[in-house]
């Protein structure tokens, strides 16, 4: 069931605000920009993810250097989940950023 536009974006602005705490707890060393609704994470090697969101799809989009991913909202799991192999965005963000090159993150909770 679709949501609506509301919903969505109080979705997303929860979730790009559970990333900035996770790493503001965290030990990476991270610059986080978010501005408009996109949530860049800068990293010391200059490489960057951003996230930002797509209201027209209802989807967030992830781009990082080994390329974009795109996650739709799971009300089932309360959790966004990549439209390819429904790993969570949560995962995916363990992932990148390790591959990155910014160490470990526990996003365990998305």
């Amino acid at each position: 069931m679709p949501l609506n536009s509301s919903a969505f974006h109080d979705l997303v602005d929860e979730v790009q605000q559970r990333i900035e705490d996770i790493l503001d707890d965290s030990d990476l060393d991270v610059d986080i920009e978010n501005s408009g609704g996109i949530l860049t994470l800068v990293f010391d090697n200059g490489s960057q993810i951003i996230l930002s969101r797509q209201e027209a799809m209802q989807q967030i989009w992830v781009a990082a250097r080994s390329g974009g991913f795109h996650f739709d909202y799971a009300a089932d799991s309360n959790r966004w989940r990549c439209s390819s192999d429904q790993r969570s965005l949560g995962q995916w963000l363990d992932a990148l950023c390790q591959e990155q090159g910014a160490g470990a993150a526990d996003f365990s909770a998305l």
